[in-house]
Order: C-alpha cells, then sequence, then structure tokens
C-alpha cells in the first residue's frame, strides 16, 4: 500500500485539543489492524470553508465536526441526510469520490445505542421521556426518542423560547414545561435525560429538585466530566437505572469511522478503558 492511499480522517474545532475522538478512532485503528491516520484540526470559523475545501486534495476521507462549527458547517455541505436536516446540526462529513460532502448527524444514533447497550431493560415505549435542555445536542436526543418509540417528550430549558421551537419542529408529541417545573414532570418521566452542562466539572451545578425519581426510571446525563455526575448518583440512590455520557461519544463515532476506513468497530470496555485512560 502507498503512503498516498492510507486514508486520513480527523475532528475539527475550535478549540481541539480537549477532544477524546484522536484517542478512540486511534484504538480502532490499531486494535483492528487498519491503515488510517486520524488527527485533531483546529479550524477558525472563517477559515473553515477553504479547509473543507482542501482536505479532500490532502487525502482526506471525512472528518467529524464538533463546537462550534456543527451548525455553519452546513453551508459548505452538497448533500444532508434527513435526521442532520431536522437536527439543524452535522457532526459527520464524508468526502466523496465525485467531489461532493454528505454531511450526517450521528449523536441521536449514539445517544440510542448507548442506552441501548448501558441499559438493556430499557423500553422506550413504557412511558414519557423528560428532557432537559433543548439546545443542539437536546434535538438529537428528541429526534432519537421519538424515532425509539418514546410516546411522549417533556422537555423543559431554561429559556422557553427554544424550547416552543423544539416543539413546533418536532411535533405535538413534545409537551414544554417551564424551567420551574422540572422538579414536578420527573415525578412522570420512564426515562430522564440531561442534555444541558449543568453539572460538569466547572459548570454551575444542575439545581433540579429530584425528589419525584421513581425506582425503575432510567436516568442518563450526557455530561461525562465526571463521569458519575450528581444527577447518576443521586437517581442510583433512588433505585434508577443509570447509563454514564461517555458511551454517547462512543457510539456516534461508529458510522463515520465504517464509512472512512471500511470496517464497522466494536464499542466494548476496551474502547471505554482507552478513551478514560
Amino acid at each position: 500500500m502507498t503512503l498516498a492511499s492510507i486514508p486520513l480522517a480527523g475532528v475539527i474545532g475550535d478549540p481541539i485539543a480537549h477532544s477524546k475522538s484522536p484517542v478512540l478512532h486511534g484504538h480502532w485503528l490499531k486494535t483492528m489492524g487498519l491503515p488510517g491516520h486520524y488527527v485533531p484540526l483546529e479550524v477558525k470559523a472563517d477559515d473553515l470553508g477553504n479547509v473543507l475545501k482542501a482536505m479532500p486534495k490532502m487525502g482526506f476521507v471525512g472528518c467529524n465536526v464538533t463546537i462550534p462549527h456543527k451548525e455553519r458547517v452546513m453551508q459548505y455541505v452538497d448533500q444532508i441526510t434527513d435526521r442532520a436536516t431536522l437536527i439543524g446540526a452535522v457532526n459527520t462529513l464524508t468526502f466523496r469520490d465525485d467531489g461532493s460532502i454528505l454531511g450526517d448527524n450521528t449523536d441521536g444514533y449514539g445517544f440510542i445505542e448507548n442506552l441501548r447497550q448501558g441499559a438493556r431493560d430499557w423500553d422506550p415505549k413504557a412511558g414519557p421521556a423528560v428532557v432537559l435542555g433543548a439546545g443542539g445536542a437536546a434535538r438529537a436526543v428528541v429526534s432519537s426518542l421519538l424515532d425509539a418509540g418514546v410516546p411522549e417528550i417533556l422537555l423543559t430549558n431554561r429559556t422557553r423560547v427554544r424550547s416552543d421551537k423544539m416543539r413546533e419542529d418536532f411535533g405535538a408529541r413534545v409537551k414544554v414545561f417551564e424551567w420551574v417545573q422540572a422538579g414536578n414532570i420527573i415525578e412522570e418521566a420512564q426515562t430522564l435525560v440531561n442534555t444541558t452542562s449543568l453539572g460538569m466539572a466547572g459548570k454551575a451545578e444542575l439545581r433540579v429538585p429530584l425528589d419525584g425519581l421513581r425506582p425503575g426510571t432510567l436516568v442518563t446525563d450526557l455530561v461525562y466530566t465526571p463521569l458519575r455526575t450528581p444527577l447518576l448518583e443521586t437517581a442510583a440512590a433512588k433505585g434508577c437505572a443509570t447509563v454514564d455520557g461517555v458511551g454517547m461519544l462512543l457510539h456516534q463515532a461508529v458510522p463515520g469511522f465504517e464509512r472512512w476506513f471500511g470496517q464497522r468497530p466494536t464499542v466494548d470496555l476496551a474502547t471505554r478503558r482507552a478513551v478514560l485512560a
């Protein structure tokens, strides 16, 4: 195999040094014995278009896109999948042989696969899901929960207008509540998802009353620093099933890796250990 035929992929963001994606993809490439490289690329917003135009000429077959470019990148993409269009953001690009760029969003896929792996008894159809937050991550989560068969989404966000926009976009199965009502709607949850940054190391605490949590409710937090957030610790103490957020990062990477490097990787304990090391 010539050097030129070795596929390149990477992750674009600003900043990018914190990203765990290079470690994750590097682990898969090594353990699967595949040729290829995956690199972090710090790209400023004003340079995004030029960088994307140059990448295929440099041997890149695709890349992940992270903050703050997930929405802006859509203007440079030739084709966008339906789920990325609905979510309003792209996190996975594939540079195709005909010179076009395909944009996809695999965050929702990663979220659902993480729940299915971490809570094998979870039944999405068993009852409502309470979703805290209405940002980009929440849009991916709500989209995937509705697709999985959750009958109703009880949505609350500190800024009401963003919740209302999501109800408008996703339809009548989404019910919007004021942030001060969050503690009350939790009592109805079969599934509880925190999509906000509240509870993350260095961020404000998640100050939502959790008295209403019932044993058997599945609770997951997209925050994974710390891995066991106060929300997950409280939920576990109340007898809830809990799933941490790092699995979403791992599973969302699977479709892109398969497209770029030709083989589907497995998310297993060794993968988690490699990323968390």
